[in-house]
């Protein structure tokens, strides 16, 4: 497979050259208008506005007659009271000579509940068609204006459901006695970002899933090596270049005041997460058919260069290699710590637990409940024992806590047996924030501690909520904080950020949950700080 060059600034300056003939051709049309004259865009809406009549006026007619077919009418019958309710409308306009022609059996009839509701049904599909007529006829006349906001689980901003107070009980109260007026520590979130990359620079590399931006041409895929992550080498756009280089290179560290002071102004932390990119992946990076069945979300999608493959038979099988799950740096940069992926569902629960029993996983960490509104998350665990893809696994203990339980969970395969812990932690909404922080700190705690005592040779921890990017990236970004500041003293916690959105992009999803981390931390320092006595 050959890598290709991109154009240096010859062929760049020849392009512009083009671009100043094409305008010079063409004086009289309008820099604002890329769709062409504005009498055209206005013959356009005006013929919409014309169909969309049309089909209104159509659509009312027709609505009414089978509406009175339904409660009872013959096709005829219901076509003759059609017309007799026309003509009863349109007489106040003037479109017949007296008012007498309308039976006063007629009028009785209109008002009854039988054509009451035909009438009020068809009036409001006649509102909805107008609706729609409007807002394309606007979208003609200005087509810059979009019909419809993206559907991506995009970051949104909402006051924070939690306040400082809350968190404590009474013997923890004198560990906060913060400057409710805190000063601002100045951060410039630009220091690293470049406008523009050299397209000199940037080269065309064989890997899985990328297609050249601008190109019907797509790359061939590259079928990655079961268990091993993918390259970064791929085409970017002068964008999506500075955007990588951000998040590569972001910082901001903070000393225990610093923190303290910057979990209490909310406006800066605001700021600063919406500087952040949040690096999701282009939807057609995976225009493979049958991948969409193995999204919960479509465009939730793993980040091709660390995204987990499965072993399979075929390796050529695109599919039986496929899960919705990344593998996710720790403190200090290191590889694998984690697996972050979404909520199984019914269509991916015996990918999941070969991913488990592949990665050698000793810890599940799930943040989210079943169903919250919708199913958020299937149960993918048995209540006794069961067996997927030739793995057995039985639920020897059950410990419940006040916010999450516990399962011990033994799993066999080709006579190995493992042992697995389940933790099923329930008080954290989607997109929102706990209530309270010890019970999530008490959490992160005992995985680590978990963690540690793990056999030797164990994978990653398996962490996920229903997107796998909002909840699961606040949880590992806590516990990538609590291990610096426990070893250092000092905490970035914009770095971790970046460093997670680099291996899955929307970790940490909303600026509310972004405001919650540098609020578990700051709690977490001052008990470093002050120990509680037992």
């Amino acid at each position: 497979m050959t890598q290709n060059s991109m154009t240096g600034p010859p062929a760049q300056a020849d392009a512009q050259q083009e671009e100043r003939g094409r305008v010079a051709q063409s004086p009289h049309s309008s820099p604002q208008d890329p769709q062409g004259p504005w009498w055209e865009n206005l013959w356009r809406a005006v013929v919409t506005a014309g169909c969309t009549v049309c089909v209104c006026v159509f659509s009312q007619i027709a609505g009414v007659w089978i509406l009175y077919m339904c409660n009872g009418y013959e096709a005829f019958p219901a076509a003759h009271k059609v017309l007799d309710l026309m003509q009863y409308l349109l007489t106040p306009l003037g479109a017949y000579n007296s008012v007498e022609e309308t039976s006063p059996s007629l009028q009785k009839e209109l008002w009854r509940m039988e054509s009451l509701c035909p009438l009020l049904a068809t009036v409001f599909l006649g509102i909805v068609i107008l609706g729609i007529g409007i807002l394309y006829c606007l979208r003609t006349i200005a087509p810059g204006i979009p019909a419809f906001p993206d559907d991506r689980r995009q970051s949104m901003s909402r006051q924070p459901s939690f306040t400082y107070s809350e968190w404590t009980d009474g013997k923890q109260e004198d560990f906060f006695d913060l400057n409710p007026v805190p000063e601002t520590p100045v951060f410039d979130c630009f220091m690293d970002m470049k406008p523009e990359a050299d397209p000199a620079t940037l080269t065309v590399k064989p890997v899985g899933l990328q297609e050249r931006r601008g190109s019907n041409v797509s790359l061939t895929l590259d079928m990655c090596t079961p268990g091993s992550t993918e390259s970064y080498g791929c085409m970017l756009s002068p964008r999506e270049q500075s955007a990588r280089e951000y998040l590569q290179r972001a910082t901001n560290v903070l000393t225990a005041a610093e923190l303290h002071e910057r979990a209490m102004d909310s406006f800066t932390l605001q700021a600063e997460f919406f500087e952040t990119p949040m690096n999701f992946v282009d939807p057609k990076e995976y225009n493979i058919p049958g991948v969409v069945r193995k999204n919960r979300y479509k465009t939730i999608l793993p980040n091709t260069h660390s995204r987990v493959c499965l072993k399979a038979t075929d390796e050529d099988d695109f599919l039986s290699t496929y899960i919705n799950a990344n593998y996710i740096r720790g403190y200090g940069g290191q590889e694998k710590v984690y697996i972050a992926t979404q909520g199984p569902t019914v269509n991916t629960v015996s990918d999941f637990w070969r991913m488990v029993w592949q990665e050698k996983s000793p810890i599940i960490v799930m943040i989210t409940n079943i169903e919250e509104k919708n199913e958020k998350c299937t149960e993918y665990w048995p209540e006794d024992s069961v067996t997927y893809e030739g793995i057995e696994m039985t639920v020897n203990q059950v410990i419940q806590a006040d916010d999450y339980s516990l399962r011990l969970i033994t799993l066999k395969s080709e006579g190995e047996e493992r042992g697995l812990r389940h933790y099923w932690y329930t008080s954290w909404p989607d997109q929102k924030t706990p209530d309270k922080a010890p019970p999530l700190l008490e959490l992160v705690q005992e995985v680590e501690e978990a963690q540690e005592q793990a056999p030797p040779g164990s994978g990653p921890v398996i962490v996920h909520c229903s997107a796998g990017i909002g909840r699961t990236g606040c949880f590992i970004a806590t516990t990538i904080g609590c291990k610096q500041l426990k070893n250092e003293g000092v905490v970035d916690i914009l770095k971790t950020t970046c460093q997670l959105r680099l291996d899955r992009g929307g970790m940490i999803q909303t600026s509310e949950q972004y405001q919650f981390v540098h609020h578990v931390l700051s709690l977490y320092e001052k008990q470093l700080s002050h120990p509680t006595e037992e």
